[in-house]
Parts: C-alpha cells; structure tokens; sequence
C-alpha cells in the first residue's frame, strides 16, 4: 500500500465516519460541525484526485460561506428539540426502506455499460484550472453568462424586497443631518438653583 493510498482511505473513513454521526446526532449545531469535517475530507480527497480547484472551491463556498450561515442561523433560532425527536422511530422502518432501494439503484447505475469505458480516458492536462477555465469561457460561455444575469437579477429582487417601504422602518436621510442647525437640536433651559435647606 503506497502512502497515497493511506491518505485516501484515512480521508474516506474520516468522510463516512463525519457523514454517519451528521445524520445521527441529535444536535443541529454538532450536525452543522460534522457537515464542516465532511466538506473538508471531501476536498482533500478532490486534491488527492488532483482537483485543485475543486477542492479549493469547496472550501471556500461551502465551508467559508454556507456553513457559516447555516450555524449562524441555527444558533439564533430557538430550536424545539424535543419536537425532532419525536416522529424518529415511527418513521425508521419507511427511511430503511427508501435508503436500500436507493443504495440498489445506485449499484445499478454504477454497474451500468456507460460508466465502464472499454478505452482509457485522454490525460487530463497539467493544470486543470485553466483547463476548466478555457472551457467555461469558450464552450460554455452563454450559459455561465445567463446564470451570472440570473445571479444579478437575485441579488437585486433581494435588495428590493428589504428595502420596501414599511412605516415601522427607521431612516436616514443624510441631506437633513448636514443640514441641521445648533438651534434645531440644542434647547438651553435655564433654572433656578435649589436651595437646601
């Protein structure tokens, strides 16, 4: 066993282990951590597979970002734990069931004609990042545009759905505060002195 295939299994039994207890631990905030472990395995395994991009990528969005937001917004949230733990065993026997017919439908596919190619694979070029670049700019150009107008438009629908106007909503208006005046915020009130006596 070479030392690259060391640092795979010991990844992968890192990976299924932090996938295991992600769906078997009762806290959402331990889940959200066991997510972090499997996305960091999951990149190290897309480095070993000289992915470098990917792997990068998938710690940076998924770890730096996503998760960071859903463990933001587990923590705010009062969480009624008890209501989760309710339904678990009643519901066991119908996961089972659609876990198995999952897992032999995978095996099928896998086993399948096309993912059992009869010739190698061409090499893949020295640096794959430019690799997908060149790709992603030449060949698929109109539909990484068409998602980056779709993106757009989002971040603008969300900017206009927060900024609506509400009349709780408190406001600045920055022309009235340059405009202000001493007199209009200051009152000196002038009082007779108490006397103790």
């Amino acid at each position: 066993m070479t030392f690259e295939q060391l640092i795979f299994y010991l990844f992968s039994a890192t990976l299924v282990a932090a996938a295991v207890n992600l769906v078997t631990v009762r806290n959402p905030v331990y889940a959200a951590l066991s997510l972090i472990l499997c996305f960091f395995t999951s990149s190290a395994l897309w480095l070993l597979l000289e992915a470098e991009f990917l792997g990068i990528v998938l710690v940076l969005v998924y770890v730096g970002a996503v998760m960071v937001l859903f463990l933001f917004v587990i923590m705010m949230l009062d969480l009624n734990l008890d209501l989760l733990k309710e339904g678990f065993t009643r519901y066991l026997p119908i996961g089972l069931l659609v876990a198995v017919v999952v897992a032999v439908e995978m095996i099928l596919v896998v086993n399948s004609g096309p993912f059992q190619a009869p010739y190698p694979a061409a090499p893949a070029p020295a640096n794959n990042t430019e690799a997908l670049g060149s790709l992603l700019y030449t060949e698929y150009v109109y539909p990484f545009e068409i998602a980056a107008v779709i993106l757009v438009v989002a971040i603008i629908a969300a900017i206009v759905l927060t900024l609506r106007r509400r009349p709780d909503a408190r406001k600045q208006d920055i022309s009235q505060q340059v405009q202000v005046r001493r007199a209009d915020r200051v009152r000196l009130v002038k009082m007779k002195s108490e006397r103790s006596e």
